[in-house]
């Protein structure tokens, strides 16, 4: 991904946020793989993250495909859209709340199931927790209520 790259999609992702009347400041961080982190700063986030992040995830839709449509990149690519830092505060609480989850289950030798989570939350939580040997994981249920169960290893 070259310089010229992202900035058309900063440009595109600035269109596309002014046409929605919030006022937010847009950066286009380095390219983790094919990953664009697209970083919003502004005053209106709970209206852009929505309800456990639900709404962030709807518009980090929409905006890649107003990419694709524009083709501002070649080949493929992902957006990882982010309000105020709000992802990077959840996977830390999420990468937090596996690691105490996995010692109780360690220390008292019974599952325990973790709370519904959308499917980038549950992957942060099996990354968390993938070079344990004492515990494994695994997730269970249909989506839109699947989560995670931690199980003592055998």
């Amino acid at each position: 991904m070259d310089q010229i790259n992202l900035i058309k999609i900063k440009k595109a992702a600035e269109e596309f946020f002014e046409k929605t009347g919030l006022i937010v400041q847009v950066e286009v961080k380095k390219p983790e793989n094919e990953t664009i982190p697209v970083c919003l700063t502004t005053e209106d986030a709970q209206i852009l993250i929505g309800e456990q992040g639900q709404t962030l995830a709807e518009i980090q839709r929409l905006l890649k495909a107003v990419l694709r449509k524009q083709a501002v990149c070649d080949g493929p690519f992902y957006i990882n859209l982010d309000v105020n830092g709000y992802k990077e505060q959840k996977a830390a609480y999420l990468r937090e709340m596996a690691r105490s989850a996995a010692d109780e289950v360690a220390l008292i030798k019974e599952e325990k199931y973790l709370p519904v989570m959308a499917a980038y939350e549950r992957r942060i939580v099996h990354v968390e927790l993938a070079s344990r040997a004492d515990i494994i994981t695994e997730s269970v249920g249909q989506e839109p209520e699947r989560k995670i169960v931690i199980k003592p290893r055998p």
